[in-house]
C-alpha cells in the first residue's frame, strides 16, 4: 500500500471496470464483482489487490502470489493460482499503468497566487493556474490554464507555457516556448547560453546564443536536468519526449517525437535524433552526430558518427551492437588466455 501521507487512494473498484480502464479481458466475467482496493507488487499483493505479471522467469513468484487479481500476457494465464481472478492483456505492464492511475490519479490543482509569488503586470495567466510561495513570472510570460508553477520556479520574460503543465520547485525557464502537458521535475534549467566559445588573442570569448528553446506536448523532463537555447536557430525538443534526471542537452539539438533519454546522457551541440531514438545512461554525443529514426543506444556508449534510422549500437567509440558484443567477448577470452 502507497504511504497515504503522500498519495492519495480512490477506490475500491469494481475488478470489471479496472478491466475496461485497462482495456483486458476478465477470463470468468463473473469475477467483474469483485472488488479491488489497491494495486500492488506481485510479491506484496494480498486478496483485495490487482497485480501483474510478464515474462516466464516470474512464473514461480506468480504460482506463490495471494493477489485477488492478476494481469497476465495470454502465455501465462495458466501458470495463475487457483482463487485468483485473470485479467488477459498483450501489454500487462500499460494496463497496469492504466490501473494504477485511476486509484492514484494526479492531485487537482489549487488555483491561486501565493502572496509571496511575484508576477509582473503584464504576464498573461489562463484559468486556473497555481503559482506556489516564491515563484517568479517575468514580464510578457504567458502561462496557459490549469498549469501549476511550483515553489521559487523562476519563469522570466517572454516565456510561453502552454496549459496543464507542471513546472517543479527550482526550475529556471528562459528563451522558451514550451507546449502543454509539460512536466518538469524540481530544478530543471531551460534556456540557458550554450557552450559556445571562440579562441581569440586575449583567450576565450563567448559568442552570443541567440535562439530558443521549443519543446512541444507532452514532454516529461527529469530533475536538475538542463537544455540549452539554440546559439543562432533553435534547440527542438519534439512532442512526447521523456527525459530522464542529469540530462544535458547542447544548443541547436534537435530531438524528434516520443524520444527516451536516461539518465545522465550528454548531448553536444547540433545533434539530431529521429522519432523514437532510445538512448541508455550516461551516453554521450558529439557534435553534430545524427540519429536515424528508432536508433538504441547502448548505456554508457560514446556515438562519434551518425547512426543509421533502426540502428542499434553500443561502447566507446559505438559501433553496431554484435561488432561491440564480438569485441567484448575476444577481449574477455584474451585477458583469460594472459592470465592463464
Amino acid at each position: 500500500m502507497a504511504d497515504p501521507r503522500f498519495f492519495q487512494r480512490a477506490g475500491p473498484f469494481l475488478l470489471q471496470r479496472l478491466a475496461e480502464c485497462g482495456d483486458a479481458k476478465l477470463a470468468n466475467p463473473a469475477d467483474g464483482a469483485r472488488r479491488i482496493a489497491d494495486v500492488q507488487s506481485l510479491e506484496a499483493a494480498g486478496p483485495e489487490d490487482i497485480a501483474y505479471a510478464e515474462g516466464k522467469r516470474v512464473a514461480p513468484l506468480l504460482a506463490a502470489c495471494r493477489a485477488g487479481a492478476v494481469l497476465l500476457p495470454p502465455d501465462l494465464v495458466t501458470a495463475a493460482p487457483p482463487g485468483c481472478a485473470i485479467l488477459s492483456s498483450a501489454t500487462p505492464a500499460l494496463a497496469f499503468a492504466r490501473i494504477a492511475g485511476l486509484f492514484y490519479a494526479e492531485p487537482a490543482v489549487e488555483p491561486g497566487i501565493h502572496p509571496s509569488a511575484t508576477v509582473a503586470a503584464d504576464a498573461k495567466l489562463g484559468a486556473d493556474v497555481s503559482i506556489a510561495p516564491g515563484a517568479v513570472i517575468g514580464g510578457g510570460a504567458e502561462i496557459g490554464a490549469g498549469t501549476r508553477i511550483g515553489p521559487h520556479a523562476v519563469i522570466e520574460a517572454g516565456v510561453v507555457i502552454g496549459r496543464d503543465g507542471r513546472i517543479g520547485a527550482h526550475c529556471s525557464i528562459s528563451h522558451a516556448v514550451i507546449g502543454d502537458r509539460i512536466l518538469l521535475a524540481p530544478g530543471v534549467s531551460i534556456g540557458q547560453p550554450g557552450f559556445g566559445l571562440v579562441a581569440g588573442p586575449e583567450g576565450l570569448l563567448r559568442r552570443p546564443q541567440l535562439g530558443r528553446v521549443v519543446i512541444g506536448n507532452d514532454v516529461e523532463i527529469g530533475a536538475n536536468s538542463a537544455i540549452d537555447r539554440g546559439a543562432a536557430g533553435d534547440t527542438v525538443i519534439s512532442d512526447g519526449c521523456k527525459i530522464d534526471n542529469l540530462v544535458h542537452i547542447g544548443h541547436n539539438v534537435r530531438l524528434g517525437r516520443s524520444c527516451i533519454i536516461a539518465g545522465q546522457v550528454g548531448m553536444s551541440g547540433s545533434c539530431v535524433l529521429g522519432d523514437y531514438a532510445q538512448l541508455g545512461g550516461q551516453v554521450g554525443l558529439s557534435d553534430h552526430v545524427t540519429l536515424g529514426r528508432d536508433t538504441r543506444v547502448m548505456a554508457q556508449s560514446g556515438v562519434l558518427r551518425d547512426v543509421e534510422p533502426g540502428g542499434a549500437v553500443g561502447g566507446t567509440p559505438a559501433v553496431p551492437i554484435r561488432q561491440h558484443h564480438r569485441q567484448v567477448a575476444i577481449l574477455a577470452r584474451l585477458a583469460k588466455r594472459k592470465g592463464d
